[in-house]
């Protein structure tokens, strides 16, 4: 089974007025969504998909590095291919990552063929769901999140994930709130990284000390990057106060920082994403140090539907003692609003994930499980600029947030 082409689709909503959204020190504007469709083809006419980041530098990568290499190669041995492409390209981390995003197609190839799942090509399934935490909350006033909060409940989810911008006493009162609206079976996870981008106005290590303290009152599933991400001794510190459960990953660079996150017992939950933190290979790698440490491993998840059923895949490798996670996106839709629409999301997929009680019932068909939408690609032509911004009051500037999640800030 050789690969005949190897292809990427850059894919964006635009929306129809820029979202603006204030918090305590500055601005965000959200122009756009983006995405990246992967499509790998065999010459007996097999087709498998992965999602990838939605950037241009990760398209040409695809297209004019990782393309050439695999065309006319055979698809067996996936890691003896991602093996091959570091000896002959020489790539650094970020095609090396890119590569991994390309092998999640070959895995969808190779399961397709065999007629297995993913998920008995990486390591064997050990259970059929996994839980996902309902995933919206940007900057709005307190009753607003409390609103929302029950607004995923009410979909049946376990959880729901925000992200607090309101000054200190601001995310407290809404913490408080959403547990109000909630009632104490529900997890809430504070995804805080807008802490560190405030400029003069960020959140000193005492101030978030403090409020991870006065949230621990309301028992929250955990706190996400209160602190800047590679500041690992400080998330040390604050872990050993044992005031709530630290979450953190998504802005590791590079696999040594989250050998040390790990090592270092750093944080309690190790986030990843595996479109743009090196997929299937990293993940598998990671997983058994993170499980020999007592802690505990959730995706970042924060595309569309392949994305989500790519990362369940091996999600479901694991128990929930290990993995206990998955993020969910929670759109806006015409029958409930969320924070901003992006129906690329859920279109990329021909039928709608199957969830049952806030768990996601991860297909058992051969490859992901899933039968991709290709009328997207025409649907949603790619518009080229960033897709959203945060401006700092103090001092006054602009940043542009990249398609790259372990990326911390990239410029316009």
């Amino acid at each position: 089974m050789k690969v005949r082409s190897v292809r990427a689709f850059l894919l964006s909503y635009p929306f129809p007025e820029p979202v603006r959204l204030s918090y305590h020190g500055g601005d965000r504007t959200i122009h756009k969504r983006d995405a990246m469709l992967i499509r790998v083809e065999t010459e007996n006419g097999l087709v498998g998909y992965a999602p990838g980041q939605g950037s241009e530098t990760a398209r040409d990568a695809v297209l004019h590095t990782i393309a050439p290499f695999l065309e006319g190669k055979t698809v067996g041995d996936v890691d003896a291919l991602r093996v091959m492409f570091q000896r002959t390209a020489t790539p650094d981390e970020f095609l090396m990552r890119t590569f991994c995003s390309v092998e999640i197609a070959l895995y969808d190839l190779l399961g397709k063929s065999r007629g297995l799942p993913v998920s008995e090509l990486i390591g064997g399934r050990v259970r059929d769901r996994i839980r996902l935490y309902g995933s919206a909350g940007m900057y709005m006033p307190p009753e607003k999140y409390a609103e929302e909060a029950a607004a995923v409940a009410g979909l049946g989810f376990r959880a729901y994930k925000m992200r607090p911008a309101l000054g200190p006493e601001g995310d407290v009162e809404t913490v408080r709130r959403m547990r109000d609206a909630t009632g104490a079976a529900f997890d809430l996870m504070i995804d805080a990284h807008t802490w560190w981008r405030m400029g003069d106005n960020s959140y000193s290590f005492d101030t978030v000390r403090r409020v991870a303290e006065e949230m621990a009152d309301y028992e929250i599933a955990w706190l996400e990057e209160p602190l800047p991400p590679h500041e690992h001794e400080l998330y040390k510190q604050l872990r050993d106060a044992n005031l709530v459960p630290l979450a953190s990953g998504e802005h590791e660079a590079d696999e040594s920082g989250y050998v040390d996150l790990i090592e270092t017992a750093s944080v309690d939950y190790v986030q990843m994403d595996v479109v743009c933190q090196g997929g299937y290979s990293v993940a598998r790698r990671l997983l058994p140090g993170i499980s020999s440490g007592g802690l505990k491993f959730a995706f970042h998840s924060w595309g569309t539907a392949l994305e989500v059923v790519a990362a369940a895949q091996l999600g479901i490798c694991w128990p929930e003692n290990v993995v206990e996670w998955l993020e969910y996106p929670c759109y806006s839709t015409p029958a409930q609003p969320f924070m901003y629409a992006f129906p690329i999301a859920s279109e990329i997929l021909a039928d709608p994930l199957e969830i049952d009680a806030g768990d996601l019932i991860v297909p058992r068909g051969p490859g992901l499980g899933v039968t991709v939408n290709e009328a997207v690609i025409e649907k949603y032509p790619w518009i080229p600029g960033p897709w959203s911004s945060f401006t700092t009051h103090s001092p006054k500037q602009t940043w542009s947030v990249s398609g790259d999640h372990s990326v911390q800030w990239a410029d316009k």
